[in-house]
This record gives structure tokens, C-alpha cells and sequence, in this order.
């Protein structure tokens, strides 16, 4: 086993650099801004120049690089191949044959919430384990699956989309997708609100929501925490889709550990409570000791992961 490896974490507006020694200890972390103008041209060549002028400044001997680990917010094969990445504005684009290319090192490559699954099972909440689900709650839903150590990425790198498994089937609204009734319509951020909105119009109950001009998730969890009869409701209904969905992924995966990332998991114990209550209830008997846990690596899971993937 060599030195060193890189983990790379594209995002829209940055992308996350992390140096390590082979055996999980993060090195340095530092950050680039991602220049999507003309279609994204400029991201890979400014990773692997960021990646040059580190291995420069560190003087390190090339040949003690295991490689490099990339992950990206779209759908990636098992080849390092991303058919598209909208918010990068790329269309079919080679990453991992390109940065490779460019760097002159093994290259890897993968969504990136696969990738952070595999951070947290490597040096997170689920740090050890073999078999990992994730589940990140922000804006949208993602997720990933680990088995034996590596991600499932399946044959159209749509492996582990948990936030489209259909979960509601009279649903009117479109998902992002293009489908109805995702769990990302619920159990996102944008999805905790949408849910609040439809249960304030249909009832006259107290609620201290009803005192706000534009409700936040936050808001939602918070009032949630405190009692509010409201934001129970909307969180039970919630925990009843993801907790459903978590054990019906479980029945597939079996997994020793799920973990709850994103920023919608910043509510803490009471959510992971509110899931797994219902986790208990749908989860096939031999899946149902599986904890749910808190994930702990945060914005640094996606360097972990992409750096795990060269190892």
C-alpha cells in the first residue's frame, strides 16, 4: 500500500479537496470554487491542477499516490463514466478516464451521495461495517448503498436513488424527477414544507407555524421538538413514508447500519426516533435490530468516501 491518496467532492458552487495517508487519516482539506461556465470545461482541469500544486507543496514522490477519488452531484457507472451532471452543466463525461488523464494517477469516480455512504461506513457513524444504507435529507433526498465494502452503483449509476422510490401513488404534483409520489416530495427539506402547508390548510388546529410568513424545515422540526400538535403530524407522516421506505431498502441491502445525513438530520435524536419507530413497524424481522444512526463525518464524508474508493 502507497502513502497518500486524494478525495475530491464536486459541488455546484465548490468543490472539496482532501490529502490523506492511506490508512483514513485526513492530511489537509481545502476547498476550490467550481467553475461551471462554458458548460463545466474548466472543473476537471482545475482539480487536477489543485492536486499537482499539493503533491509540489508537499513534496511528495508520485509514486507513492495510491490515486485520486472523485465524486459528483449525478448519476455515475461502474466505469467512472457520469451520463450527465445537470448543475455541472456536462453532459456524457468520462471523469474518471479524464482526470486520470490529467493527473497522471489512478482515478475512480461516483455520485456523490454514493460516496459519502462509503465515508461513513470507512470513517463515520458506520466506521467498519461492510454493509451501509445512507440517507441524506437536505434540499432533495439522496442516498447510498454499501455492500461488501463498495458502492452499488448498478448498471445507469442509479443505484441507491432512494428519494425516487415511490412511496405515495395518488400524488398530483411532479417530483423533480419527472415522476409522482418520490419520497423526495415528503421527506426533503422543500418536502417537510410542502407536507406542513397541506396539513395547516386542512385544519383549524393551534399551531405555532401558522404565526410564520414563510416556513423553513427548521421551523417544521423545531415546532416538532416542542410539541406542536401540527408538527407532529407532518413528522409522524413523514417517518411513516421514510421509515417504510428505509425497510423495504433493508429487505434488499440487509445492512448493519443505516445512517441519516444531510442537513434535515441536524434535528437529532427525535428524528431518528420518529424514523426508526416506524422502521420497527414495516421492517422485515431479521432487519429490525439494524440501528439508525446520526451521520458524523457532515460536509467531510463526500473526501472520505472518494478517497476510500482509490483504496
Amino acid at each position: 500500500m502507497k502513502s497518500y491518496c486524494f478525495g475530491i467532492d464536486v459541488g455546484g458552487t465548490s468543490v472539496k479537496c482532501g490529502l490523506f495517508n492511506t490508512d483514513g487519516t485526513l492530511v489537509e482539506k481545502w476547498e476550490i470554487p467550481t467553475r461551471t461556465e462554458n458548460k463545466g470545461e474548466n472543473i476537471l482541469p482545475d482539480v487536477a491542477e489543485t492536486i499537482k500544486a499539493k503533491i509540489a507543496e508537499k513534496n511528495i514522490d508520485k509514486d507513492d499516490i495510491e490515486g485520486v477519488g472523485i465524486g459528483i452531484p449525478g448519476p455515475i457507472n461502474s466505469k467512472g463514466e457520469a451520463a450527465c451532471a445537470v448543475n455541472l452543466y456536462w453532459g456524457f463525461t468520462p471523469v474518471a478516464q479524464i482526470l486520470s488523464d490529467l493527473t497522471g494517477l489512478k482515478a475512480q469516480a461516483g455520485n456523490d451521495a454514493n460516496v459519502a455512504a462509503l465515508g461513513e461506513a470507512w470513517k463515520g457513524a458506520a466506521a467498519g461495517s461492510q454493509n451501509v444504507i445512507m440517507v441524506t435529507l437536505g434540499t432533495g433526498v439522496g442516498g447510498g448503498i454499501i455492500i461488501d465494502g463498495k458502492i452499488v452503483a448498478g448498471s445507469h449509476g442509479a443505484g441507491g436513488e432512494i428519494g425516487h422510490a415511490l412511496v405515495v401513488r395518488d400524488e398530483a404534483e411532479k417530483c423533480n424527477c419527472g415522476n409522482h409520489g418520490c419520497l423526495e416530495q415528503y421527506a426533503s427539506a422543500t418536502g417537510i414544507v410542502r407536507v406542513a402547508g397541506r396539513m395547516l390548510a386542512a385544519s383549524d388546529d393551534d399551531s405555532t407555524l401558522r404565526e410564520l410568513q414563510n416556513i423553513t424545515a427548521k421551523d417544521v422540526l423545531d415546532a416538532f421538538k416542542a410539541g406542536d400538535a401540527v408538527a407532529v403530524r407532518v413528522m409522524e407522516y413523514v417517518g411513516d413514508l421514510l421509515g417504510g421506505a428505509i425497510a423495504g431498502f433493508a429487505t434488499v441491502a440487509d445492512p448493519e447500519a443505516i445512517v441519516i445525513g444531510g442537513g434535515v438530520s441536524k434535528a437529532g435524536q427525535p428524528l431518528i426516533d420518529c424514523i426508526e419507530k416506524y422502521y420497527q413497524r414495516y421492517a422485515f424481522p431479521s432487519c429490525k435490530e439494524t440501528p439508525i444512526v446520526l451521520a458524523t463525518l457532515g460536509n467531510d464524508a463526500g473526501i472520505y468516501g472518494a478517497a476510500k474508493m482509490v483504496l
